[in-house]
């Protein structure tokens, strides 16, 4: 039997103080089960992602980022590559999210791009799948997510 995940997507909110509390609050309160019966991650802002790293370094709480650039480096201002993400503690980084695919406007192929790129950078990607309300009552949600996880995983 797989053993469950459970990850944390802060999106954009806490400061560089409360990351750290809340980071603390979520070791000390999955002490008894994270990493032997759950594994546990939190996705923290890109801003406080090395100082989360830091605050959960010594329990079994993995950290993620919310994003990454399918580039491994190069003239990409506000990007964030693989590279960069395990530079600063991560081990998991968020692709394809609901936001990113509807409100930033990345489509199925760049979210192919940053799998294949966190997976090659020795990231374990989320993919983040999922219908908008529209398509679910058009009855669409099967062929989304499955165009959706098609997509991501082609290499």
């Amino acid at each position: 039997m797989r053993k469950p995940f459970i990850a944390g997507n802060w999106k954009m909110n806490t400061d560089s103080h409360s990351s750290v509390a809340l980071t603390k609050a979520i070791a000390a309160g999955a002490e008894d089960i994270a990493g032997h019966k759950v594994d546990v991650a939190v996705c923290p802002p890109f801003v406080y992602l090395q100082s989360v790293a830091h605050a959960v370094s010594s329990s079994s709480i993995a950290v993620g980022a919310q994003d990454l650039y399918f580039e491994q480096k190069g003239a990409f201002t506000g990007e964030i590559s693989a590279a960069m993400l395990k530079d600063v503690g991560c081990a998991y980084v968020l692709c394809g999210h609901s936001e990113r695919r509807h409100v930033i406007g990345e489509i199925d192929e760049l979210i192919n791009k940053k799998v294949l790129s966190a997976i090659s950078g020795g990231l374990l990607p989320i993919l983040c799948v999922g219908e908008l309300i529209e398509e679910r009552k058009a009855e669409k949600t099967d062929e989304v997510v499955t165009r959706q996880l098609k997509k991501a995983w082609q290499a």
